[in-house]
């Protein structure tokens, strides 16, 4: 019986969510399984990986074999490095405090990384924002002006009309007037 590491799908359309499962290879992709040692969610940002790195590392030197995505976030996840070390540790290379002692210097320096980014991201993020409220803020500016302007244009033209109208009746009654003598 040849065993895969795999994915199994749950969760609902256009919104997956999936289990990191020990199967047998010839079993449904979301059917029977021997163990769940893990869970990945790409919905997020970024990805949640939630993996028993102990359980992935024993199926892992019992011959389980990974799928494609699955080798991928075994390595991100630091599985697949351990297995190494521990190969190591067999082979005599070092012993298993030292492999210990790698593999949480490289956990260390993973999340020291993890931790820059999130603060560059959340440096970047209020960079944008400043730059948007400026633009916005510019906006509203030329808004504005181009309000007074026509409200100013609009209360020019009201005050010619106005003087207009009563220069029409200050000569409407002298027209008056005169209309008389000439007859």
């Amino acid at each position: 019986m040849s065993v895969k590491i795999r994915l199994a799908r749950h969760g609902h359309k256009a919104h997956a969510f999936y289990h990191i499962v020990v199967a047998n290879a010839k079993s449904p992709r979301d059917g029977k399984f021997i163990e769940k040692i893990g869970s990945y969610n790409p919905n997020t940002n970024p990805a949640t990986v939630v993996l028993d790195i102990d359980k992935a590392v024993a199926w892992l030197n019992n011959g389980a074999q990974p799928t494609d995505t699955v080798r991928s976030i075994l390595s991100k996840e630091g599985a697949l490095l351990k297995k190494h070390l521990l190969e190591g540790v067999k082979k005599g290379a070092f012993d298993e405090a030292k492999a210990e002692e790698k593999f949480n210097a490289w956990k260390q320096q993973k999340e020291e990384a993890k931790q820059q980014a999130a603060q560059k991201d959340s440096v970047k993020k209020a960079e944008d924002k400043k730059s948007r409220q400026a633009a916005e803020a510019k906006v509203n500016a030329d808004r504005a002006e181009a309000i007074a302007k026509k409200k100013a244009e609009a209360e020019v033209a009201k005050q010619e009309a106005e003087a207009a109208a009563n220069a029409a009746e200050a000569e409407a009654p002298a027209a008056e007037a005169e209309a008389p003598a000439a007859e």
